[in-house]
């Protein structure tokens, strides 16, 4: 359940806006922890606290859409086209997601403000992005990754697609980064082991909507390997199918829709879900247009009845 109605559920005399307003204003704890967050998800078993007598914390703004926030843990929604961090160091003057959450966190706490990176979206690649807003959360939130304890759920729309409904993509990706790609590893060269999980949401005529979830998180690791596979995401200029027929997109068919993880500092289930954008869903759409959508079972079109 959504933060600001299991707080109503505790004190009806609320009114929704209201009980955003408190959150907002930090008056609101979850397990012992201050969220500001109205739509941070609950279980019914977490201890909720509303102090109303509690000092409101300076109201900061940020320019993203955010999807998950407490004292620690940021989660935005990064649209397509924003840089996740800076291209290379003495760059910080970039428009970054970076750059504005540092922002964001010397409004929140002008003494001592911080802002750490915990992982990277591509440019063109939208969705869920988390940062940190105190050393320990960075390092727990790394450990997390590393340790493959985050769950990290794409979509992707594709040409072509997989024979199967599911599957697992394991071929360890090259260190090499050449003219901005980089290739599955042969089996001479230095590399490291990459996975992909996916599974067919939907089949159209010469493609596919696809549900993906990373074990591992290389560079480019989908994108990579849905085109090795023959499946590669419409509108990706590197590996892709931008400039070669296909419904028109104006980027890579790539969405982080989901971060899911246990809180490394209180225990709580974080879990932020990013919707498709409106360009992906124009793509998605024309992609159908015209076409009969394919059986999952048989990859052939359904009988009519």
């Amino acid at each position: 359940m959504r933060l600001d109605l299991a707080l109503i559920a505790l004190h009806p005399e609320l009114s929704r806006r209201r009980a955003r307003d408190v959150i907002e204003k930090g008056q609101v704890s979850v397990a012992g922890r201050v969220v500001s967050e109205a739509g941070h998800a609950v279980g019914p078993d977490d201890d909720i606290q509303w102090d109303p007598n509690r000092k409101a914390v300076r109201r900061a703004r940020l320019s993203l859409p955010i999807l998950h926030a407490d004292e620690t843990i940021l989660v935005l929604d990064k649209p397509a086209g924003l840089l996740a961090v800076p291209t290379a160091p003495g760059l910080e003057d970039e428009d970054t997601a970076f750059a504005r959450v540092k922002e964001y966190a010397r409004h929140l706490n002008p003494r001592r403000p911080y802002a750490g990176i915990v992982h990277r979206l591509d440019r063109d690649t939208s969705g869920a992005l988390a940062f940190a807003l105190s050393p320990e959360a960075r390092d727990a939130l790394r450990a997390l990754f590393r340790e493959h304890r985050m769950d990290r759920r794409y979509v992707a729309l594709v040409r072509g697609a997989p024979a199967a409904d599911e599957g697992t993509i394991n071929r360890p990706i090259a260190e090499a980064y050449e003219g901005g790609r980089r290739h599955v590893a042969r089996p001479d060269e230095p590399a490291r082991p990459a996975v992909t999980h996916f599974r067919v949401r939907e089949r159209f005529e010469g493609g596919a909507l696809l549900d993906v979830r990373l074990e591992t998180g290389r560079q480019h690791q989908i994108r990579l390997h849905l085109a090795h596979e023959g499946w590669p995401i419409v509108g990706d200029p590197v590996y892709g199918t931008a400039g070669r027929g296909g419904p028109p997109a104006p980027r890579q068919m790539l969405h982080a829709a989901l971060l899911a993880f246990e809180h490394p500092l209180t225990g709580a289930l974080v879990r932020a879900e990013s919707p498709l954008p409106d360009d992906f869903r124009r793509a998605l759409g024309a992609m159908r247009s015209g076409t009969t959508p394919r059986s999952r079972k048989t990859g052939r079109p359904p009988r009519r009845r």
